[in-house]
């Protein structure tokens, strides 16, 4: 059997306040299209999937990229599967923040939230028992973040130089990483188990000390262990995420943790309202983590009708700082073939910075890109 699918995107951009560099602008137009071809064989027990990505930008030279989302073969047996290619691997529950997902890259040139991913090329095998399921993955070679360009908003005050990237191990990009993870449903609970090591997706941004013009990504080797247990008690769904890990500087942890407790049919209508209320915590200071200390608060609304209208909205506060981050996502289908998308993020409380640790802080470089952006997608 054999399928073709995908989506054509029109996005526009507008960001309310001017940028804090001559070079950005205010409205921004960009178009993007992700194809897929699928095909299985041999009664189903081979497939074969690719799905590459194209993206134009109006102004973000940078962000005019094309990338391989997917490119693997499969082979499923009586209690295991194989693959072989570029894979993507989500691990997670918690809404606000994902501590535990490891396994791809984040597409930096998308979106701020970090959803998007880069294909990551692998072998990945899973065996299937009544104990829980065993996945196992072998990373033969490592891909690097992108970022926005210098004409690019919602970057660092300093632009980062991806031609100079440093690496500790002396293999770089050609290090084989490794991860497994175990997965079970007790119950109501569903719970995963996982340990990564390698080269750590997020990199340590450095000042270039010899011109100053850049900032130089710095990829370290890392040993983290995670947990993720999700489970559901009547209306309620209790969420966390923990991982700790091992790097150069010492050990570390991240935490995210919270709850979402749903109304059913609110004021006798087909709504329901998803009540979000999340912890964050992450110990690594050289990091300038943007949810190091944070409670997020939030609300889901599924409307329940033939559109499929949807909207989640939250809002992340720094304890400490009372920085605060407001993010709200919305969609709904035109007719069969085509969806309207609402996304809208905003900052506030974040100082001017005054000196070279506040320019590094990645909420101070974006004060000032509140933006609004509205999808229009054609689904074929």
């Amino acid at each position: 059997m054999a399928e073709f699918s995908g989506e054509l995107g029109f996005e526009g951009r507008h960001f309310i306040h001017n940028g804090t560099f001559g070079e950005q602008q205010e409205q921004n137009v960009s178009v993007y299209l992700e194809p897929e071809w699928f095909f299985d064989w041999d009664d189903g027990k081979q497939r074969f999937l690719f799905t590459p990505f194209l993206r134009w930008d109006e102004h973000d030279s940078e962000r005019t990229h094309v990338d391989v989302r997917e490119l693997y073969w499969q082979r499923s047996f009586d209690r295991w599967e194989l693959s072989v290619g570029l894979r993507k691997f989500f691990w997670g529950v918690t809404e606000s923040a994902h501590v535990v997902d490891i396994i791809n890259q984040d597409d930096g040139l998308e979106d701020l939230d970090l959803e998007d991913k880069l294909g990551q090329p692998m072998v990945h095998t899973r065996w299937l028992s009544d104990a829980g399921d065993l996945d196992f993955f072998v990373m033969p070679y490592f891909r690097e973040r992108d970022y926005a360009g210098a004409a690019g908003r919602v970057r660092p005050f300093v632009p980062v130089n991806t031609e100079a990237v440093l690496y500790e191990s002396s293999d770089e990009e050609n290090h084989v990483d490794w991860a497994v993870r175990w997965t079970q449903v007790l119950g109501d609970w569903d719970l995963g188990l996982a340990h990564f090591s390698g080269t750590a997706r997020d990199p340590l941004l450095l000042p270039d000390v010899i011109s100053g013009d850049f900032l130089i990504p710095y990829y370290y080797q890392i040993d983290v262990s995670s947990l993720d247990i999700q489970g559901a008690k009547g209306d309620t769904l209790w969420k966390l995420e923990v991982a700790s890990g091992d790097r150069f500087d010492g050990r570390y942890t991240s935490l995210a943790s919270g709850l979402e407790h749903t109304l059913v049919g609110v004021f006798d209508t087909p709504v329901d309202v998803g009540l979000i209320f999340e912890y964050l915590f992450d110990d690594r200071d050289l990091d300038r983590p943007i949810f190091d200390n944070d409670i997020a608060i939030g609300a889901r609304l599924a409307f329940n009708d033939a559109q499929s209208s949807e909207l989640l909205a939250f809002s992340a506060i720094d304890v400490n700082s009372r920085a605060q981050f407001i993010s709200v996502e919305g969609s709904r289908r035109l007719g069969d073939n085509w969806t309207a998308a609402l996304q809208m993020r905003f900052f506030s409380n974040i100082d001017d910075p005054e000196n070279l640790d506040d320019l590094l802080d990645p909420l101070s470089s974006i004060r000032d890109d509140d933006y609004v952006e509205l999808t229009l997608a054609r689904h074929f």
